[in-house]
């Protein structure tokens, strides 16, 4: 009698690393694997932004002036500057980059990263091989061939679109792309290969709980920051459609004015963030707009300029801003630790401070890509100093986050059952059984 096949729950189909072992013999090599998911990251974007381009073209003008060419290059300059870019305009380079063009980029590449990681978890020495002392340098190897595909291409899109009338700051590019690559692509590939979690595990428990407080400390600080703007910008929604309306635009023309203070929304959140904090910001040379003060002059016509407050003294009531980072960092540390509890003192003031000045530091690098020259004349200067507001935050995060952990560590404490205080009830005695 023939034997009978295993149960269909128990077939289970080959993953492409297995299926790749059986027909070669060996998986491809981890380089090959991240040059192509390099490629994979840069040709995603850029036709993307080619195809967008080639529509601004023709809804500008119906295709009356230029050609299709003209579309597909704008789209390529478009997305180097995602990428830090910046070109000059009449000898003044302008620096400013929309963020969220470079979000969606650093998205793009997490993905990709996060792919390569997968297709390369099983290369590399088994445990056995490690226990022995031998190195992995399956990731190394992987995001080295994501780098260089990803630099290599994107140096070629760099010299075809460069031009009398777009001269990109190649410096910037590279250093962009770098952070690009290292900063996001390193633990996308780390990530999806397994190794992150095999790294992360050796940390100090406190330091990983201060990272994942810090996350959501620097989140929901975004998101108070993201509400506030949305209502300055809904208090300021009749100057923002006069100008608008200033401009004679056509309807594809508003829609892409519309795109473009969209793009720039992230920079405007971390200027609210700014102002909130205390330091406050600059919209060009001459300016500041604080809680304390307001000074402005000659603005460009930017819908997302309405929601800068009148020129003057603000309420007195904007001084106690920075309450608002206070509390929001006090309720991200309480909820964190109320989710990974500990009745221990020290560690809860460690895990809050150190999670308010992770925090901190984040908050201050994001300020600082945020700003630069928006052109020639008064908008050389548009942003905040990445100092001050590093030197606020650290102040205000960090007594929020650290007010927190301490008050929900009281909380546990207090509340917290000792173990032998425990009462174990004993399961009921079944009907007709003698109890014991």
């Amino acid at each position: 009698m023939a034997p009978a096949l295993p149960p269909t729950s128990t077939v289970s189909t080959p993953t492409p690393q297995e299926q790749e072992a059986s027909t070669s013999g060996r998986p491809r090599p981890a380089l090959l694997w991240g040059i192509v998911h390099g490629l994979l990251a840069v040709a995603g974007p850029l036709v993307l932004a080619g195809v967008l381009g080639v529509a601004s073209w023709f809804l500008s003008d119906a295709g009356a002036h230029g050609s299709a060419s003209d579309g597909v290059r704008h789209g390529a300059m478009a997305w180097l500057v995602g990428h830090g870019s910046g070109f000059m305009v009449d000898g003044v380079a302008v620096t400013v980059v929309p963020l969220l063009l470079t979000a969606g980029l650093a998205w793009w590449v997490w993905r990709c990263a996060l792919g390569l990681g997968e297709r390369v978890w099983a290369h590399g020495p088994d445990v056995h091989r490690l226990s022995d002392g031998e190195r992995d340098w399956t990731v190394p190897a992987a995001l080295l061939g994501f780098g260089v595909a990803y630099l290599a291409s994107l140096l070629v899109v760099v010299n075809l679109a460069s031009g009398p009338t777009f001269d990109p700051l190649l410096g910037r590019v590279l250093l962009w792309t770098l952070v690009l690559v290292l900063g996001v692509g390193a633990p996308g590939v780390a990530t999806g290969s397994g190794r992150a979690a095999g790294w992360v595990s050796q940390l100090p428990p406190v330091v990983r709980h201060a990272v994942v407080a810090a996350r959501r400390v620097l989140v929901w600080w975004l998101v108070v920051c993201l509400v506030v703007l949305v209502a300055a910008l809904g208090l300021g929604l009749g100057q923002a459609l006069e100008m608008v309306d200033s401009l004679g635009l056509s309807g594809a023309e508003a829609l892409q004015l519309v795109l473009l203070n969209v793009g720039f929304a992230p920079n405007a959140v971390l200027m609210t963030s700014a102002f909130l904090l205390g330091p406050g910001f600059a919209v060009g040379v001459g300016t500041v707009v604080s809680p304390t003060v307001v000074t402005l002059g000659p603005l460009p016509l930017l819908p997302l300029l309405a929601a800068l407050p009148e020129a003057g003294t603000p309420s007195a009531w904007w001084g106690a801003s920075a309450v608002v980072a206070v509390a929001v960092a006090a309720w991200a540390a309480w909820r964190h630790q109320g989710e990974r509890p500990t009745l221990r003192w020290d560690e809860g003031a460690l895990r809050g401070c150190g999670a308010g000045l992770v925090a901190a530091a984040l908050l201050t690098l994001l300020t600082a890509v945020a700003g630069g020259a928006a052109g020639p004349g008064r908008l050389r200067e548009v942003g905040a100093q990445a100092g001050e507001v590093g030197l606020h935050a650290v102040v205000w995060l960090g007594l929020g986050a650290l007010a927190g952990g301490l008050a929900i560590t009281w909380w546990q404490r207090r509340t917290s059952v000792p173990l032998e205080d425990v009462v174990v009830e004993e399961p009921p005695t079944p009907v007709g059984e003698p109890e014991s």
